[in-house]
């Protein structure tokens, strides 16, 4: 199969079998994320694999008792880590690209290269536009493999509203988040329960892809 053929053919799937995913597939799909690119390879992001149907149930819990959450056979929860951007580790990272101490600083610098410099709403944002590079990668990875999914995007975070700290508290403390972690989106796998040809429905073509300019 193709890149092209699976970005063609890759579908949101909500209905899950009861088949397990074999654990390579998931360290295949897990190291996409992981070999995404970022910003600088700054790699602001976590993410968790997680089974367990207690705790399942939970992230069901945090996305409105969406129920395909826990009734997957395992959702991969997609952390923004602001930390990540922190000048230790951020500085580590650019050094390990050969940098020198005057080009870091430098970086360090420039709010459109050093987020942190731009407040926190923002760099939040920052954070949040390279987790979702990763996510692609895995949901591509996984079709690859054979493995449906879903991006479980309305959940309970700073990012969007909390309605039930509770609950948010609850799943921060069972998957040992600090308080600079922010669970940005979700993705379910799973195989289809019954499986159903592709129905992808887009906007004309003509009216979000424009060479040179908007007409």
């Amino acid at each position: 199969m193709t890149l092209e053929e699976i970005i063609k053919n890759r579908h949101s799937v909500r209905q899950y079998s009861d088949k397990k995913i074999p654990p390579e597939d998931l360290k295949k799909i897990l190291n996409a994320g992981y070999l995404a690119p970022s910003w600088m390879n700054s790699q602001p992001w976590k993410f968790i694999l997680v089974q367990n149907d207690s705790a399942k149930e939970l992230l069901s819990k945090l996305s409105n008792n969406q129920p395909h959450v826990k009734n997957a056979a395992a959702v991969v929860v997609c952390v923004a880590d602001k930390k990540g951007w922190d000048k230790e580790i951020f500085g580590e990272v650019l050094k390990k690209r050969g940098m020198e101490e005057a080009g870091i600083e430098r970086i360090l610098s420039i709010p459109m290269f050093y987020p942190k410099l731009l407040g926190e709403e923002r760099l939040l944002l920052r954070t949040v536009e390279q987790v979702t590079y990763a996510v692609s990668y895995m949901m591509l990875q996984a079709y690859e493999l054979g493995v449906d999914s879903c991006i479980i995007g309305a959940i309970e975070n700073e990012a969007t509203v909390i309605n039930h700290p509770d609950i948010v508290k609850e799943v921060n403390e069972t998957l040992n988040l600090n308080q600079d972690d922010v669970i940005i989106t979700m993705i379910t796998l799973g195989y289809e329960k019954e499986k159903t040809p592709p129905n992808k429905q887009r906007k004309d073509y003509d009216k979000v892809v424009f060479f040179e300019k908007v007409n």
